[in-house]
């Protein structure tokens, strides 16, 4: 089952002994800063977890897979991630 922000507010909620409106604004921020900060092409790093970056990609050649027709994909930006070593020690150790 994967974690929803849903998840993410209700837990808050419970641990910090504050409303889910309030939590759910403190989700919806976290997220807008990390948004905000990858659409300006900036890494956001956060220690103990991991980093995410913006890459360019180049234009290159490629084709449908159903028809065979060779087609140009064009330029894009993809995220990626790369988790922390404390995190993969983390999720190993289990």
């Amino acid at each position: 089952m994967a974690l929803t922000k849903k998840d993410m507010i209700d837990q808050l909620s419970e641990n910090l002994e504050m409303t889910k409106p309030e939590c759910a604004r403190i989700v919806e921020g976290f997220f807008d800063i990390i948004k905000s900060e990858l659409e300006q092409g900036n890494p956001v790093k956060i220690s103990g977890f991991g980093k995410w970056t913006v890459n360019a990609k180049k234009a290159r050649k490629g084709r449908n897979p159903q028809t065979g027709e060779k087609i140009t994909i064009e330029p894009r930006k993809v995220i990626t991630f790369k988790a922390s070593e404390k995190l993969k020690t983390s999720i190993n150790d289990e």
